[in-house]
């Protein structure tokens, strides 16, 4: 019997000494997701008025490997091309792994903040301070609907960013098709005005 009240004790303490870093993680994701909307709203505009910056950015990383192939080192140009796409789709999917990540973690700390002040407000109820129960039942429901409202958020900004995403990969990956097209239809051709060449001086 003593063990077990030893071992409530030592979880009451743990749960307790959760209570400060919970909320405060919880502050954090909820001022994270009203920044990811802000910058989700932002890429929307500049979506409108350019287009996605990420093409953007690989068809400048498209052009440079492209230029590269002139080497007589360089690698083959579909592994090239291979290797830019993975790690421009790497890069997004990065990104939106930080905001998946909010999807999950939000709701499980809004219940962490929901339970230990519930715990809180129970040993206060057992010494009969009614006005400190009602404190830490009022942050227990808070918890709650914040971490909830995190979720809720990050999940509709991530299912926006996951369609971005796949037309930009079709984009990158339609553009990287292009060029090599474009390559092997240079070298087919330099191919063959050799051919030409060679025929006529035989």
């Amino acid at each position: 019997m003593e063990l077990t009240h030893t071992l409530e004790q030592i979880l009451y303490m743990i749960s307790s000494s959760l209570y400060l870093p919970v909320l405060l993680i919880v502050t954090v994701l909820a001022a994270y997701s009203v920044y990811t909307c802000g910058r989700l709203a932002q890429e929307w505009l500049e979506r409108r008025r350019a287009g996605s910056r990420s093409v953007r950015l690989f068809n400048l990383d498209l052009a440079v490997a492209l230029g590269s192939q002139q080497r007589a080192n360089a690698a083959p140009l579909d592994v090239e091309l291979e290797l830019l796409l993975q790690t421009h789709e790497q890069r997004q999917l990065i990104k939106l792994d930080q905001v998946r990540f909010v999807i999950k973690l939000g709701p499980a700390l809004g219940l962490m903040g929901t339970l230990i002040p519930m715990g809180i407000s129970l040993a206060a109820l057992a010494q009969g301070n009614i006005p400190s129960m009602a404190g830490s039942m009022v942050t227990a429901f808070t918890a709650t609907v914040t971490g909830l409202g995190c979720g809720v958020i990050t999940y509709l900004v991530a299912l926006v960013r996951e369609q971005w995403l796949r037309a930009d990969f079709a984009a990158m990956r339609h553009q990287a098709e292009l060029a090599a097209s474009r390559v092997l239809d240079v070298q087919d051709l330099a191919i063959e005005e050799d051919g030409h060449a060679l025929s006529e001086t035989l």
